[in-house]
């Protein structure tokens, strides 16, 4: 794939990651980076970026030392009431009309 100009700022980059593929998967990306007019290293960079971002937001478990949980324990029962999460907490789901 012939390397393209980007708009974006240029950040230095001083590593490099590698995968190894097959051609159907390579010739795939390379049409949606084309797609994008970006080049087969921006699209997979941004592609792998918002997956982790995805992966790290969507974490449900959480280990914390005791003096963390102590202040997160302390803001949450700090907390200023809110009538507009009440009233919503407290309506029935729609599935459950």
């Amino acid at each position: 794939m012939p390397a393209k100009t980007s708009s974006r700022s240029v950040r230095p980059r001083d590593l490099t990651l590698n995968i190894r593929t097959d051609s159907r998967r390579r010739n795939l990306i390379d049409r949606a980076a084309e797609a994008l007019g970006q080049t087969r290293s921006e699209f997979m960079l941004a592609a792998a970026c918002r997956e982790a971002e995805s992966v790290l937001l969507d974490q449900r478990f959480f280990l914390v030392d005791e003096a963390v949980f102590a202040d997160f324990q302390a803001r949450i029962e700090g907390a200023a009431p809110n009538p507009v999460l009440s009233q919503l907490l407290d309506t029935p789901p729609p599935w459950k009309g």
